[in-house]
């Protein structure tokens, strides 16, 4: 197990706040709720509810994932996006850089996924008992071996991008758990951004769509 030294700098990355959402920029290493040890007490969940009391937890991203994530700040809110989530009325999209060149410029892939229960909190592609998956792709551009991809994940299963990725033998670079260790020595970090987060305002009805530009390690 790593030690946990989540980034400090900013504590805390606002990209739109009102009455009733909070979207946030999340970095890379910082969880999005506490863990259950003492130690991994500080996510991205206990800071925002430091600085807006009430705030509550939607949607999550991985540890290692960076990007932007919605919050509610009242229950009445909570609810109605979490059936957005539930209902996929959200659109997420995220920026990968993965491992070689995936075939054509767009596809789908569609694999069932399960936990590997021996080796949580690890998942597995299982074609037998393993839920619904689907993942839309779309490649950006080429570099020294590996290609920029565009990911849009229809359902919302977890570690979905990365398990998906490794399934088609291009794991996301960086990657700690699924990438082989070429992949994972070719970045300092799991090169996976929540780039976009469109949805309905809970309260106004308006479709509002955020944006959170991947960094430069992204595009070299």
């Amino acid at each position: 197990m790593r030690e946990y030294c989540p980034p400090t700098e900013p504590f805390l990355s606002i990209v739109y706040c009102d009455e009733a959402l909070l979207v946030l920029d999340k970095p890379s290493g910082l969880l999005s709720v506490p863990g259950r040890d003492p130690a991994h007490r500080d996510s991205l969940a206990s800071r925002a509810q430091e600085q807006y009391p009430g705030s509550l937890t939607v949607h999550r991203l991985d540890m290692d994932t960076s990007g932007l994530v919605v919050m509610a700040r009242n229950p009445v809110v909570h609810r109605k996006l979490s059936a957005g989530f539930q209902n996929r009325q959200v659109e997420k999209t995220y920026c990968a850089k993965v491992w070689g060149e995936l075939e054509g410029d767009a596809g789908e892939i569609d694999l069932p996924l399960i936990c590997d229960w021996p080796n949580r909190p690890r998942q597995k592609v299982d074609q037998e008992v393993g839920k619904p998956s689907l993942t839309r792709w779309e490649k950006i551009s080429l570099s020294d071996g590996s290609s920029l991809v565009r990911l849009k994940p229809v359902t919302g299963r977890s570690h979905q991008l990365r398990v998906h990725l490794q399934a088609t033998g291009h794991p996301i670079l960086g990657d700690p758990f699924y990438a082989h260790p070429q992949a994972r020595a070719a970045a300092p970090r799991l090169l996976l951004h929540a780039t976009e987060l469109a949805l309905t305002h809970p309260e106004s009805g308006e479709w509002m769509r955020f944006t959170s530009a991947a960094d430069e390690r992204f595009f070299h």
